[in-house]
Order: C-alpha cells, then sequence, then structure tokens
C-alpha cells in the first residue's frame, strides 16, 4: 500500500481560455489532514472536482490510491469514488428526507445490507457526530452546525479512505466551528483516513492540520506544516494568515488616481 493516498503532478487546468490552475503539485499521505488554502477565486474548489473525477485536467495526473483519473472508464470512476466522501460547503442535505434517511442514503443505494444492519450503522455514524438523538429530525429543524455534523455523518457512512470538505467552516458560530475542526482530526485519526479541507478559517484550520497548500494564481505559492505557514515570510501567506488589508493581494482594485476621477488633476 502506498503511503500516499493522493497524488498530484504537473496539474492544468482551465474554463474554456480561461486558465485556473497552472501546474499544481500536490501530494496527500494516508491518515493525514491536509488544507488548501487561498484567496477566493484561485481554483481551490475546482482542485476538489478534480480529485473527485467531476472534470479532467488539461495537462497533468492526479492519482487517487495509485489509480490515475484519467485512465479510468466510468465504471471504474464510479467505483472509485464510493471509496470517497464529500462535504459541501452548507451540507447538502436532502430537504425531504429525514436526518436518518439522509445517511442511510448511501447505504440503501450501494450496498444490498438488510434495513437492521443500515439502521445499526446510521445510529453508528450519527452517534459518531454527535446526532444520534437528532435522527428523526429533518433538515429544517437543525442548526447550521448540527445540519454540517449530519452531513459530515453522511459522507463518512461508506467508511471512505478518502473525505474532501469544501469550506466546513463557514457560517458556523465559535462553539459549532470548534466541534466541527474537532471532528474532522478525531475522524480521520479515528477511521484512519485521508482528509482535504478546503477553508478560509486560518484560525480553526491550523489548530488540526498536518500540511497546508496555499494557492495563488494558480499555482503552490506556499506548502508546510501548521508551524511553518504560521512564522512564514511570503508576504502573501503572511497577508492571508493575519487578514492584513494591504499586500500582493491589494485592497484597491486597479483604477486611475483618484485625483483623476474627481477631475482635480490630469493623467
Amino acid at each position: 500500500m502506498r503511503d500516499n493516498l493522493v497524488e498530484i503532478r504537473g496539474l492544468h487546468f482551465a474554463y474554456g481560455n480561461r486558465p485556473i490552475l497552472k501546474g499544481i503539485d500536490l501530494t496527500a499521505r494516508r491518515g493525514q489532514v491536509i488544507a488548501i488554502m487561498g484567496s477566493s477565486g484561485c481554483g481551490k474548489t475546482t482542485l476538489l472536482r478534480l480529485i473527485g473525477g467531476s472534470v479532467r485536467p488539461t495537462q497533468g495526473s492526479v492519482e487517487v490510491d495509485g489509480q490515475s483519473l484519467t485512465g479510468l472508464d466510468q465504471d471504474g470512476l464510479y467505483r472509485l469514488r464510493r471509496r470517497m466522501g464529500m462535504l459541501f460547503q452548507f451540507g447538502a442535505l436532502f430537504t425531504d428526507m429525514s436526518v436518518f434517511d439522509n445517511v442511510a442514503f448511501q447505504l440503501r443505494e450501494h450496498t444490498n445490507l438488510p434495513e437492521p444492519m443500515i439502521r445499526d450503522l446510521v445510529l453508528m455514524k450519527l452517534n459518531a457526530v454527535g446526532l444520534r438523538g437528532a435522527h428523526g429530525l429533518m433538515p429544517a429543524e437543525l442548526s447550521g452546525g448540527m445540519a454540517r455534523r449530519v452531513a459530515l455523518a453522511r459522507a463518512i457512512a461508506l467508511d471512505p479512505m478518502l473525505i474532501m470538505y469544501d469550506e466546513p467552516f463557514a457560517g458556523l458560530d465559535p462553539i459549532s466551528l470548534g466541534v466541527t475542526g474537532n471532528l474532522i482530526r478525531r475522524l480521520t485519526d479515528t477511521l484512519g483516513l485521508t482528509s482535504i479541507v478546503v477553508t478560509h478559517d486560518v484560525q480553526e484550520s491550523l489548530k488540526m492540520v498536518d500540511y497546508v497548500y496555499f494557492i495563488s494564481d494558480g499555482v503552490v505559492e506556499a506548502r508546510g506544516t501548521a508551524a511553518e505557514i504560521k512564522s512564514s515570510g511570503l508576504p502573501f501567506v503572511h497577508q492571508f494568515v493575519h487578514g492584513e488589508e494591504d499586500g500582493p493581494v491589494p485592497f484597491h482594485y486597479p483604477a486611475e488616481p483618484y485625483g483623476v476621477d474627481l477631475g482635480l488633476n490630469h493623467a
């Protein structure tokens, strides 16, 4: 068994004539929590879509568990995806299904397990995220943090080898945010899976990740452990980590001098 579950080499991707990723190299080892950070629109979520095989790279390779995604046919890709879990930004629960049925959905869809066994497995997954008692509730009855935890229980329903998280901390209060971060770390360690987290929440993420990749302008601007990222002297990383207004990412959108727009002087 390879130590690296995900290996990305020389990855390029473009939407039409608009390049998004311009030569990404990334490795995710088994049992690790990997964070992918960067400004909005830099290609973080696109990278998750490439790892999941939803889109194909323009150039370069994506390997998951030793299998090249570009070399898989549709059946092979679906088999590989069954070993992946995905937590979407706002949970994406089925609104007309109960909490129980949301988590049971994958088990019913992809296995032939008897209903009593599915029941035990669903309650086990909900217990792991602290929501066994909420199994009869509907998504509309859940708080944002609870909905995110139900979505996490659904993501681990089939005991995946890899879970991808798209902004798991977005819109959460401080308590729910801390609970979600601890759950990601604990489930990764307990289940021996690999977690890839796309996030803007620097402080919470750096508490629980093993390795960080910073993406800027389609390339990996920086990489390292949480301690290395915190102490980085690279201007972009420093600005991002400390939330500074100006730096490589400017506050002001490019424009003529203010006086010119006001008609006070000439360009």
